[in-house]
């Protein structure tokens, strides 16, 4: 296999994408066992498709054990948790059997992880789709693109609580997408329709504009089908300039967003003006998904202004409603709203006279009302 040397070494990439989908896995389980509770509900999925063999070869854990490690250790989770394992290939899962086989902890498991040898495909995709899954995790790590699709997906998160963790393998995708000997597999990933739009569009574009459309029309699919809440992460290859791939996270769900968006902003490399990178290089309007991921802090408040000019709403709320779409996180909505209450262009209940100081500067707690200045006409 061209893939056999993907888990023989452990990359700084692969590390920081482990961590991403171990913790978030974390905290999606945390919430989604809390509402289970509430209606009725006893089981919670974590599905990894092209799991890879558990380790690297420096022996360090990949995702599977690192979630299994989790679960086993929890005891809420030892009694919902169904983990489901899939990969074509035989050796890997032989592998991954023998480590999970290791893990003392296991055995509190209720349900025994399953280590499924199968193809990911556009079978299985059909098959997903005529079933009904609990909250489901599914994350999607193939070494290339074959068998990742949109309608793959889809068929997991039509159901209630399931969102979706998918490594984007940009370079690969991008060598094969004007090849004509692999037509078929760029249409399964994309859509036939999609697919086309893409080969007419890239074509004779530079390398940054190549990449700057695949990967922001690929994510805007994304969110035509399921909403607002998906979030590109890029990594750069070990010089820094150029891209290796992407992760994408889609939810249904603000909540899930706002927790990954914070644990994806703890593992940017850089910050600008206290701005978490997301790994991105700079993007023009052309991109609107990766442009907006672009935006300076610079650019906050007055955009704040423009957003809710007339309203009056809790820094919470102020937040909720605009973060989507950007990569700003709650503190820098608490920084540019503390300097916009200073220079007098909002206005704040309780005002910063009244509230608490911290290292010389007041705070601005969530229930702190705003006041925006109508719109000039």
């Amino acid at each position: 296999m061209v893939g056999d040397a993907f888990f023989d070494e452990r990359t700084e990439q692969s590390e920081v994408k482990a961590a991403i989908v171990s913790k978030y896995f974390r905290a999606w389980a945390t919430v989604m066992l809390s509402q289970q509770r509430k209606h009725g509900g006893d089981r919670l999925f974590y599905m990894e498709l092209f799991c890879g063999p558990g380790r690297y070869g420096d022996d360090t854990a990949s995702t599977p054990l690192r979630v299994l490690e989790q679960a086993a250790n929890d005891a809420d989770l030892q009694k919902s948790l169904v983990a489901f394992f899939i990969d074509n290939d035989a050796d890997y899962l032989e592998t991954l059997e023998a480590e999970i086989a290791k893990m003392h902890a296991i055995k509190a498991m209720k349900h025994a992880p399953r280590v499924l040898h199968t193809s990911v495909d556009e079978d299985m995709a059909e098959q997903f789709e005529s079933m009904d899954f609990p909250p489901t995790l599914m994350f999607v790590d193939p070494w290339g693109y074959k068998g990742l699709s949109v309608r793959l997906i889809n068929s997991v998160l039509k159901n209630w609580g399931c969102d979706c963790i998918l490594f984007f393998n940009y370079n690969r995708i991008n060598m094969h997408l004007s090849n004509p000997l692999l037509i078929e597999p760029v249409n399964e990933l994309f859509g036939e329709k999609l697919a086309a739009d893409f080969r007419r569009r890239v074509r004779g574009l530079v390398p940054d504009e190549r990449e700057f459309t695949i990967v922001n029309e690929f994510g805007l699919e994304l969110l035509k089908q399921w909403g607002q809440y998906v979030l590109p992460f890029c990594f750069k290859n070990r010089d820094g300039k150029r891209t290796s791939h992407h992760l994408f996270f889609v939810s249904k769900h603000q909540k899930g967003y706002e927790i990954m968006k914070g644990i994806m902003a703890r593992a940017s490399s850089d910050a600008e003006q206290g701005v978490p990178s997301f790994q991105y290089a700079p993007a023009g309007p052309a991109q609107q998904l990766l442009f907006d991921y672009a935006r300076p802090l610079d650019d906050l408040g007055p955009m704040l202004l423009e957003r809710f000019a007339g309203l009056s709403l809790t820094m919470r709320e102020v937040f909720e409603l605009h973060n989507v779409g950007t990569r700003f996180v709650e503190r820098n909505y608490k920084d540019v709203l503390a300097s916009l209450e200073i220079e007098g262009k909002i206005k704040a209940d309780p005002p910063k006279e009244r509230r608490r100081v911290v290292k010389g500067k007041s705070t601005f707690a969530d229930t702190v009302m705003v006041s925006f200045p109508p719109r000039k006409v």
